[in-house]
């Protein structure tokens, strides 16, 4: 059973666009693309680090702000060199309010 927890509106992220949920286990980056989907990752490019929120969200994919890693935002895959994976999220849309699936962080150990 899943266990989802009310995060945010749609609305509160721009198209294009993320956000950041700090929680116990670390913080998780909303991502919001032009048609209105929305994606969970950790906020960790696999590269060094870098904040995955605070990238250039385009089709699919953000690209991270410190060296330009470009993420998929479905599966977490990194493209290019030392490629490399950032864990994702389950999340899902329930009348204009984004639901985000808490088992996964109540499992990790605290940030």
């Amino acid at each position: 059973m899943t266990d989802w927890i009310d995060i945010a509106a749609l609305d509160d992220i721009p198209p294009r666009g993320a956000r950041v949920v700090r929680t116990a286990a670390g913080c998780v980056a909303l991502f919001r693309t032009h048609d209105d989907r929305v994606f969970a990752l950790d906020d960790r490019c696999p590269h060094k680090g870098g904040p995955l929120s605070e990238g250039i969200v385009h089709g699919t994919a953000v690209t991270c702000p410190l060296h330009n890693r470009v993420i998929e935002l479905a599966t977490g895959e990194a493209q290019g060199a030392d490629a490399g994976r950032v864990a994702t999220h389950a999340v899902r849309l329930e009348a204009g309010r984004i639901l985000l699936d808490a088992r996964r962080l109540k499992a990790l150990p605290a940030a």
